[in-house]
This record gives structure tokens, C-alpha cells and sequence, in this order.
């Protein structure tokens, strides 16, 4: 069994390391990370690091994980689109904070882990799509908040035309992995403000599904 000492330590280091929104603290403290690692990497679940969840993808930092949630200013009333959900960690912690959840993952294995997840701690405002994350989810469009869990080149048109006026868009942007920046976009009613919220390392955002036999398909889960 996971250690709450553990788990108390990481909520710890989070305040220290410059997380100051206790809604956000409080949402990452009610999840349980050790669900969303595989069973080999359980006993590190409350690490402040990156772990492998397979198609060489990564459940995030929780110090980076809580840093763009918290850049992102959420609320109970938001209608949030994620791309790129992987494990579901850091999509549950943003259902704990949201009205809504839309979340887009382009490995079909990885959202039926995610959704059993979501099933086993009843998370049912969460809608799941297997799909093209770089397209966005444009039958759900507009949406207040929007965050993007791979690095891009740059701000990408298809999702920044995705938020509402006042929206917010939190991304890391930069294609070399070692100059990448937060980036919190704002839309406003003539155009978009963009601030920098600092360094950070993500996979690339990559277009287009893994397979071609893979097709998009759309599960709400209950």
C-alpha cells in the first residue's frame, strides 16, 4: 500500500515549489497517482518526476502538472478541452476542478486504461474521444480553458480558433526539448495575449492517429 506520508511529502513540495492555489493542491491530494503508473513503478507514484506508461509516453511531473493547472485559472463552472490524456492522471485532477472535461488521446490503449479509471474512482464528468489532438475537438468548440499535454512548434490555429473570447490555452511550446516554455494564451475580442510561465519538457504534440486502422471514436463515461 501506498505510504499517505508519501503522498502528504508531495503536497509539500508542491507549496514549496511555488504551488499556492489550495483548490489545485486539494484536487492533486484526492487523487491517487499510484492508480495511474503501472504496477512496476508504484512505489515511486509520489515522486516528483516523469514515469513511463507505455507508447513511450510519460504520466507527468506533479510539480509540472500542477504549475499549468494553476496558470490555467479554473473553476467549478469551466468547460475545459484536453489534449492529450494519457494515463488520466492529470485529467482527473482537472475534473475535480471543471464543470466538463473534453479529453482527446490518440493511443486507443491508453484511454480504455484511462477510462476504467475514471469508471473505478466515478468521475463521470469526463467525455473521452480516441482522435487527432492536433484537430482539436470542433463539434464541442468553443471552450473557456483549453490545455495541451505535448509541446508544440507553436500556438496551433485549430485550437486557439477552439477557445471562446476570455478563454485561456495553456501549452508548452518549442521543438527542441530543452528550450520549451509554458505558454498561457488568452483570447480576447481582437486577437490573443501570450505570457511565458517558464521551462519545462514534453514528447512532441503529433499529428494524426499511430495506426491507420485506428479511427476516432467518442465514449462518455458514466
Amino acid at each position: 500500500m501506498i505510504s499517505a506520508t508519501k503522498k502528504i511529502r508531495l503536497i509539500l513540495a508542491l507549496r514549496q515549489g511555488g504551488i499556492t492555489n489550495t483548490k489545485v493542491l486539494a484536487a492533486m491530494e484526492r487523487v491517487p497517482r499510484e492508480l495511474f503508473v503501472p504496477a512496476a513503478f508504484r512505489d515511486r507514484a509520489y515522486e516528483d518526476t516523469a514515469l513511463p506508461i507505455g507508447h513511450g509516453q510519460t504520466v507527468s511531473q506533479p510539480q509540472v502538472v500542477a504549475r499549468m493547472i494553476q496558470a490555467l485559472a479554473v473553476h467549478d463552472r469551466v468547460k475545459l478541452l484536453e489534449i492529450g490524456t494519457g494515463s488520466g492522471y492529470q485529467t482527473a485532477i482537472l475534473s475535480h476542478l471543471c464543470r466538463r472535461v473534453y479529453t482527446i488521446e490518440r493511443h486507443r490503449d491508453l484511454m480504455r486504461d484511462a477510462e476504467r479509471r475514471f469508471t473505478a474512482l466515478d468521475r463521470n464528468n469526463i467525455t473521452t474521444k480516441v482522435g487527432d489532438g492536433a484537430l482539436g475537438w470542433p463539434e464541442q468548440a468553443p471552450f473557456s480553458h483549453i490545455i495541451v499535454s505535448a509541446a508544440a512548434s507553436d500556438v496551433p490555429p485549430v485550437l486557439a480558433d477552439h477557445l471562446a473570447v476570455g478563454g485561456v490555452m495553456i501549452l508548452p511550446i518549442g521543438e527542441d526539448r530543452r528550450d520549451q516554455r509554458i505558454t498561457r494564451v488568452r483570447r480576447g475580442e481582437t486577437g490573443y495575449d501570450i505570457d511565458d510561465w517558464g521551462p519545462v519538457r514534453f514528447l512532441p504534440l503529433v499529428a494524426g492517429m499511430p495506426g491507420a486502422k485506428e479511427k476516432g471514436g467518442t465514449i462518455e463515461t458514466s
